[in-house]
């Protein structure tokens, strides 16, 4: 059975690669901002919210490949009840991490996989991050080095780079950090035979 994966990260397609895994790539277009505004005007929590956002994405991929299976994923940001987004432009990445620093945040990473067009299963890896209290001149050097690269990250920054100078303590699933659980997908892979025991 083909894999695809419904998401145009790099960081995801990077996983697969790496574990070895053949996947198709499938950007799967949705309106995401369009189902954030619906979804958190009806007060959803962030993990339903990441769940619905990973489902979209598979389910719309698989409506057109029903002898495939879809992976969506999605990833939410939440501190203090609030969700962010990925930031559009440096200056709300700046204004976004500082308000992130010096404190706690979750990232939740949802994944849903989607065969025949139905959701057959689905796992929300979360992790928890600490942000040291960096000085508003670090931010800026880390900021002016990481380039734009920080603009397709829900939290604004690489944990795989340097990005891990923002933290004092991280706890939880490394690759949900990276944007998606990882190991439980390759789980449900080897359980439908799709991968060597």
């Amino acid at each position: 059975m083909k894999i695809i994966l419904a998401s145009a990260s790099k960081a995801r397609a990077a996983m697969f690669r790496d574990a070895g895994v053949a996947v198709e790539i499938m950007p799967a277009r949705v309106d995401e901002d369009a189902i954030k505004q619906s979804f958190r005007a009806e007060g959803v929590s962030p993990r339903d919210l990441a769940d619905v956002l990973a489902e979209a994405k598979a389910r719309r991929v698989g409506a057109g490949h029903a002898d495939a299976l879809v992976i969506g994923v999605d990833q939410v940001l939440v501190t203090e009840g609030q969700t962010f987004d990925k930031p559009k432009d440096h200056a709300e990445a700046r204004t976004q991490l500082l308000h992130l620093r010096g404190g706690s945040h979750e990232l939740l990473s949802a994944a849903v996989i989607v065969v025949g067009g139905a959701p057959v299963w689905r796992h929300i890896g979360v992790a928890r991050l600490t942000m040291r209290p960096f000085t508003e001149d670090f931010l800026d050097a880390y900021l002016d080095a990481e380039g734009d690269s920080i603009l397709s990250t829900v939290g604004g920054y690489r944990i795989e780079g340097r990005g891990a100078q923002l933290f004092s303590r991280i706890s939880g699933d490394y690759f949900s950090i990276l944007g998606m659980p990882l190991l439980e997908v390759l789980g449900y892979l080897r359980a439908r035979n799709l991968l060597i025991e």
